[in-house]
């Protein structure tokens, strides 16, 4: 699977040029730009499972950091207080990880 087969890549392109300097990343205008708020839960789900490298069913931070490569492997990595920002937004246990109901649950809100 690839990320272009559920969402546009023109989308895609217009959401990384929206954060593409360092500390400008912001989680809700990239799943608004990218398409993502636009699609289903399970479609949601299906775009956890693409970034999740190592199909554990969570995200670390480790994944976090490379999380706009997922959409294109050009893009940037995000800083540590985007990627700290990032897991704060979505870690509703506190368990230091993002699940799969997580992910969808922040994109979604």
């Amino acid at each position: 699977m690839s990320i272009t087969d559920v969402l546009s890549p023109d989308d895609i392109a217009a959401a990384l040029q929206e954060c593409q300097d360092p500390d400008t990343f912001e989680p809700q205008k990239f799943f608004q730009t990218s398409g993502l708020t636009k699609m289903s839960a399970s479609q949601v789900k299906d775009v956890f499972r693409f970034i999740d490298n190592d199909q554990s069913g969570y995200l670390d931070e480790d994944e976090l950091k490379f999380f706009l490569q997922k959409f294109e492997s050009s893009a940037r990595e995000l800083t540590e207080s985007e990627t700290k920002s990032l897991m704060a937004a979505a870690d509703n246990d506190g368990d230091g990880k993002i699940g799969a109901d997580e992910f969808q649950e922040m994109v979604h809100s």
